[in-house]
């Protein structure tokens, strides 16, 4: 069996934004440095996502020096410095349902989304991920906890998977919707060397410094469908993860990941799968 690769890794410091791709980085309790603390809400307090506002797709957040400052850019916007919030006030957010709690970030990130979206929204942040919010727990095990992710600290995929996706798209009732690149997924891991699927089975691996369990398969919802360049939606790969990865009530592609032990994981590094 050939050796498992990291090929890429993917950190979104703001959730439904694009982020970057680091050579390195750390791996913390809740997920890798920086991944998803930060969010944007609407009046009611409600997290915004690409299910409600595709154009988020478009716009991108990357680190900006020291002390947690990240850098906005989007069509049509001036770049923008956010700086991580100090200390002050929980605001309550709602996300999916459950509230967490949260910092408001400052009224310059509000404006600008605010401004880019076309309607009122707030940005907040997740001062401290080890109190906030726990993993599912019909899945977790007791203490764990992660960021504002949609409900697990990481999310890795495999090349071979999204080739065997690929080629059914092509064979499907939208083939011109094909070949999808791995950002419809938004992964924070990217393996290459797997066989189709393998990650379904993978119960634990190490990756450089770090162990993880696989906490279960990603069921796959709308964002999927949202071309992360234009903002466009189409029916693809819903539709054949319908027809061929269905695993209970999940549209499956991915493995959620929770870690065990901490560490760093880099691109290049090998993936050994423990059980």
């Amino acid at each position: 069996m050939s050796k498992l690769h990291v090929q890429a890794l993917h950190v979104h410091p703001v959730k439904s934004v694009a982020g970057f791709a680091p050579d390195a980085v750390a791996v913390e309790p809740w997920g890798l440095s920086g991944d998803r603390r930060w969010a944007l809400i609407d009046p009611e307090g409600t997290v915004l996502t690409q299910r409600r506002h595709a154009r988020l797709a478009l716009a991108a957040a990357r680190p900006a020096g020291e002390g947690g400052r990240i850098a906005l850019t989007a069509p049509g916007m001036p770049e923008l410095v956010v700086e991580e919030p100090e200390p002050g006030p929980l605001e309550p957010v709602t996300l999916f349902g459950k509230k967490v709690e949260t910092v408001v970030a400052a009224r310059s990130a509000a404006d600008w989304f605010s401004a880019y979206l076309g309607e009122p929204v707030r940005m907040v942040h997740m001062d401290d991920p080890a109190v906030r919010r726990p993993v599912d727990p019909d899945y977790a095990l007791p203490g764990e906890t992660v960021s504002l992710a949609d409900g697990y600290p990481l999310l890795i995929a495999t090349l071979a998977s999204l080739d065997a996706l690929n080629a059914l798209i092509g064979r499907g009732d939208h083939p011109e919707e094909g070949p999808l690149p791995m950002n419809r997924f938004r992964p924070n891991v990217v393996v290459s060397g797997a066989e189709p699927w393998a990650e379904d089975d993978w119960r634990r691996l190490a990756i450089g410094d770090a162990v993880f369990r696989g906490a279960r398969e990603c069921g796959r919802c709308v964002v999927t469908t949202t071309d992360q360049a234009t903002a466009e939606r189409g029916k693809e790969p819903l539709k054949t993860l319908a027809r061929h990865r269905r695993i209970g009530k999940s549209l499956a592609f991915g493995r959620l990941l929770v870690p065990l032990r901490l560490g760093t994981v880099r691109v290049g590094d090998e993936v050994r799968v423990l059980d």
